[in-house]
């Protein structure tokens, strides 16, 4: 039985060694959405930070779209276009059920730019006009060394092309998105319960109830945070998921189905990136996306 167990531990640890080497490999990591502006590269200043915010906050205010810039290193290995979808998902830009958010994406290193648009925008934003904003307004001032100046000047003209589409009227207090989160716990309910039985009936016969139950619910909790939810509904998942494999052998519950299913790795997940703390600087706290959807529309450019 102990040797048993030894090679148990000895298969979850090559487990856990071959996933970090995949995390370690894996794309950039989506930074935190601390502000309107977020500049993981230094290249603005203080007072260009705060200018932008200052236009964004009073353009939200009066129209009730949101956009946000956000400056990065480089996307590699992947395009700027995988990556900024990424980043949309996350952050979530724009009114829940309007979608009229829209990001200015810029890679510093790998000189290239994106413009990406929510749903509600791609009438006012469509892909051509996004275009020319960046051929015609960004991209000249990056080339000649200017990137504030692109940025501001670029931010400017998709304030005045959304300005010209009819939106609803701001809410007078932005609606946070926890509610959301909550739906999104209990739409992985079903896959969650399925996981914990399939996990904890392979680990149990092997590792004993409590161990077995501990492990199981560590797993889940991991699985639930590299699918998506927030950290705090993983845990919360995980715990729910030890919990539940406790219980359900207290009440003698059958067995579990045994066996092993790999796991994969997409490339499209954050956990494990890379991603730059030393000279980012941000706007002003307290903002966050509220709820909008993207599904790919706005245009790219290098200079």
């Amino acid at each position: 039985m102990n040797a048993v167990r030894a090679s148990v531990i000895a298969l979850l640890l090559g487990f856990v060694m071959a996933a970090s080497a995949q995390f370690a490999r894996a794309d950039v990591a989506v930074p935190t959405l601390t502000g309107r502006v977020v500049d993981q590269t230094g290249t603005l200043s203080s007072d260009a930070i705060a200018r932008l915010d200052q236009k964004l906050k009073a353009f939200e205010d009066r129209k009730g779209s949101q956009i946000a810039v956000l400056i990065v290193p480089t996307t590699q290995p992947e395009a700027i276009e995988q990556f900024s979808i990424r980043v949309a998902e996350a952050w979530k830009i724009g009114r829940k059920k309007v979608d009229d958010g829209a990001i200015l994406l810029v890679a510093k290193v790998d000189r290239k730019l994106r413009i990406e648009v929510g749903y509600g925008l791609e009438g006012a934003l469509p892909d051509v006009t996004a275009k020319r904003i960046i051929d015609e307004i960004i991209t000249p001032k990056f080339k000649a060394g200017d990137l504030a100046g692109g940025i501001e000047a670029g931010v400017d003209r998709m304030m005045s092309v959304i300005d010209g589409e009819p939106l609803p009227t701001p809410e007078p207090q932005h609606e946070w998105a926890a509610p959301e989160s909550f739906d999104q716990l209990s739409g992985w309910a079903i896959p969650l319960l399925f996981g914990t039985l399939f996990v904890n009936g392979f680990l149990q016969p092997m590792l004993g109830r409590m161990v077995a139950s501990a492990l199981t619910g560590g797993l889940i909790a991991i699985a639930a945070w590299a699918f998506g939810l927030v950290w705090f509904l993983s845990l919360l998942a995980g715990v729910a998921a030890f919990v539940l494999t406790l219980v359900m052998d207290l009440f003698g519950s059958g067995a579990m189905p045994s066996g092993r299913r790999g796991g994969s790795s997409g490339g499209s997940w954050s956990g494990g990136g890379s991603s730059w703390s030393s000279g980012s600087s941000s706007s002003s706290g307290g903002f966050s996306g509220g709820g909008g959807s993207f599904g790919g529309g706005g245009a790219s450019g290098s200079w």
